[in-house]
């Protein structure tokens, strides 16, 4: 009878990699979506909060073409137009949209609660932090010196700029671990609040944990959330996880608040042989 042995990696997790908005600071992920329905409303065309946050993770350009090609928004925009929206359209509102999305990123800046405890137990566990955007580097800049004024300073940040595509590929992933020097893919996690994050974590190989409540799934500010009628809180809370869960995400939590444990549970995993 012949054999194959395995090599498996049985270390501890080495890093951790986060999102932005939604995850990390702007709970609700408002700072994208309520720019989004500016810039097209500019142009002649009135989209809805969902549909602006429809294809929330991706490069901000790639965002506007998604939101175009969403049968409703697609179907206005040819009866204000007189032609579907062509790729000088999206160029168009993609100008429009970066200096406006420059204007308004400090007032979405502040982290979300239970942010810097979780960060403070990553460093205790010697975790490498570091973070992925669909955001422009000129965003990041700013960003990152909002951040650090709220005391969250990643060890590397990516974007999607930065690489040859945004989420759902693995580009940012990968680039972040070859920042940080650690490896393999298996010892990292990526942490998120949208389906794409998800994605990206995925085909980057690593463990994925998603974010249900703070994000883009639900779309709600704090204190948005807390005023919901509770059964309607549940209903909510209920479809956003079964939907991370069924992206495939590892684990589905409410916040970053909740991640530290996750931590431990797949080193427990890891130590065992196992994969993502």
């Amino acid at each position: 009878m012949d054999f194959v042995f395995e090599r498996r990696y049985r270390g501890p997790l080495k890093g951790v990699i986060l999102d932005w908005a939604g995850t990390t600071m702007d709970y609700g992920c408002y700072a994208p979506a309520v720019v989004f329905i500016e810039i097209y409303k500019r142009f002649g065309v009135e989209i809805t909060m969902e549909q602006a946050r429809e294809p929330m993770g991706a490069h901000k350009r790639d965002h506007i073409q998604q939101i175009a090609q969403i049968e409703a928004v697609r179907n206005k925009w040819t009866e204000v137009h007189g032609a579907p929206p062509g790729e000088q359209d999206i160029d168009n509102m993609f100008e429009q949209f970066v200096p406006r999305q420059l204007e308004v990123l400090a007032q979405y800046a502040d982290l979300i609660p239970g942010c810097l405890e979780a960060l403070a137990t990553f460093r205790e566990r010697g975790l490498k932090i570091g973070s992925t955007t669909g955001y422009l580097p000129d965003m990041m800049t700013l960003l990152l010196k909002e951040a650090a004024n709220r005391g969250y300073e990643p060890d590397s940040t990516v974007c999607a700029g930065d690489v040859p595509a945004g989420r759902p590929q693995p580009w940012m992933c990968l680039r972040n671990a070859e920042n940080l020097a650690i490896y393999p893919m298996e010892a990292i996690v990526k942490v998120g609040d949208t389906l794409p994050d998800i994605f990206e974590g995925l085909n980057a190989g690593m463990w994925t944990v998603a974010l249900a409540m703070t994000g883009n799934e639900l779309g709600l500010n704090e204190a948005e959330l807390n005023a919901l009628d509770p059964e309607v809180r549940r209903l909510k809370r209920e479809r956003a996880y079964s939907r991370m869960a069924m992206a495939g995400a590892h684990y589905v939590v409410d916040g970053i608040w909740d991640v530290p444990p996750i931590i431990d549970d797949i080193n427990a995993r890891l130590r065992r042989g196992e994969r993502p």
